[in-house]
C-alpha cells in the first residue's frame, strides 16, 4: 500500500484546513485508516483513525475540532481541522493497517499554525 498526504501548508490561528491522504495498491485489504502528526522535538502521537465501518476515534486535543472522514470509492482519507490552534503545528502523517500488515505510512505534510 502506497500512501500520498497532501494539504498541508500555513495556515492563522483559529482557520482551518483540510489533509488529505489517497491510498494505492492493495487497498482492497486496508481495514484501518489513520492520522498521525509529530511536532518539533516531541514523539509522534496518534490524531485520529477511521474503520471501514466508519467508526472514528480522536485523540483528546482534536475532539472537537477535527473530524476524519474517508471516501472509499476513491481510496482517500481526510482530516478537517478547525479551529487551529499553533500547538496543532506538526508533520502530519497518514497510515493504513491491512489484513496484510502495516501500518503503512505516507510521506508527511507540514502544517504550521501562525498566531
Amino acid at each position: 500500500v502506497q500512501l500520498q498526504a497532501s494539504g498541508g501548508g500555513l495556515v492563522q490561528a483559529g482557520g482551518p484546513l483540510t489533509l488529505s491522504c489517497a491510498a494505492s495498491g492493495s487497498t482492497f485489504s486496508i481495514y484501518l485508516m489513520g492520522w498521525y502528526r509529530q511536532a518539533p522535538g516531541k514523539q509522534r502521537e496518534l490524531v485520529a483513525t477511521i474503520g471501514n465501518s466508519g467508526k472514528t476515534t480522536y485523540t483528546d486535543s482534536a475532539k472537537g475540532r477535527f473530524t476524519i472522514s474517508r471516501n472509499n470509492a476513491r481510496n482517500t482519507v481526510y482530516l478537517q481541522m478547525n479551529s487551529l490552534k499553533v500547538e496543532d503545528t506538526a508533520v502530519y502523517y497518514c497510515t493504513a493497517n491491512t489484513l496484510r500488515g502495516g501500518p503503512y505510512w505516507g510521506q508527511g505534510t507540514q502544517v504550521t499554525v501562525s498566531s
